[in-house]
């Protein structure tokens, strides 16, 4: 059925369906292994030294942390010793760009049907401020940041490109600029990402129709806040890593409080939501180990890594 569309989606080089059976994918990290670890919402150094004790306590490798409330909400000094501590592990530190509609002065995103834009950036003058947020990170020596409007992404790749920002900065797009087909895969990757949050709800048919769009590396939420579903799929990990590789293994925290914009205010609390985020990160890996024991994960501090420079 529907010949006719599925043979243009194939003749684009997108999948005409989803897999009717679950494919090993065939990509890989460039160090050839299949996953690694995301850490989510680890909201300044304190919960990042957290983060990294029980990771050790557990026997957790990670290999990425990302931040939510943006640069801008978190001083140099804090965003130095976030720096220095990912770059004395090896650790990718990937900052969420901060202005955003969501904390604007605008009314369309507290509206029933506005929430989509809740991280767009409302006019030039808050595109010019995120730019500004970058730029700023940058010269702390960020080398990760988070992006949820396309535009900015748009305009990041083309800065990188024309040397206004570092070429080896890694643009991540945020869970809530999702990839939720093939064809936004492809987008993503043309206007500059380097690595994709996916839905939290796709399935694994979905997901391996994504895999088959783009070449990027996957960041997937196998457990997710409420805010976003609160789905709880740790049995799904094996098959995860084994169809959409490379993939980066997220743990969101369900039945946690949203805490966005953090401070010093939720510290406590960003510091043990951070630390439980990591133990359901052991109980990922043990599942691997049960159900994947193949399946390779890549050494801490790997070369393509967006470790900050210092």
């Amino acid at each position: 059925m529907m010949d006719s569309t599925r043979t243009f989606l194939r003749h684009l080089g997108l999948p005409g369906a989803d897999p009717a059976s679950l494919p090993d994918s065939p990509l890989r990290f460039p160090d050839g292994c299949h996953y690694r670890i995301e850490i989510p919402s680890t909201e300044g150094p304190r919960a990042l030294r957290a983060v990294i004790e029980t990771g050790k306590e557990y026997g957790v490798p990670i290999h990425r942390v990302s931040q939510g409330s943006g640069i801008m909400l978190m001083t140099d000094a804090e965003i130095r010793e976030m720096l220095r501590i990912g770059r004395d592990h090896g650790m990718e530190v990937s900052l969420f760009v901060g202005p955003r509609a969501q904390w604007d002065t605008g009314g369309q995103v507290k509206s029933p049907a506005g929430s989509g834009i809740a991280c767009n950036q409302r006019g030039t003058e808050q595109l010019v401020y995120a730019i500004e947020d970058i730029r700023r990170g940058c010269e702390l020596g960020v080398r990760g940041v988070l992006i949820a409007d396309p535009g900015l992404l748009w305009v990041t790749h083309r800065m990188k490109q024309e040397g206004e920002l570092p070429a080896n900065l890694v643009i991540k797009t945020s869970v809530q600029l999702p990839t939720a087909n093939p064809a936004s895969a492809r987008v993503w990757q043309e206007l500059g990402a380097g690595t994709l949050n996916l839905a939290v709800d796709l399935t694994l048919a979905q997901i391996a129709g994504i895999r088959q769009a783009t070449t990027l590396p996957l960041d997937i939420y196998v457990e997710s806040p409420d805010g976003f579903g609160g789905f709880v799929r740790h049995f799904e990990v094996p098959e995860l890593v084994r169809t959409a590789a490379p993939v980066y293994v997220k743990l969101g925290l369900r039945n946690s409080p949203d805490i966005y914009p953090c401070g010093t205010h939720l510290e406590a609390t960003a510091i043990a939501l951070s630390r439980e985020r990591v133990r359901r990160a052991r109980i990922a890996l043990d599942l691997l180990a049960r159900y994947f024991p193949e399946a390779t994960m890549s050494e801490v501090g790997a070369p393509d890594l967006a470790i900050p420079e210092l």
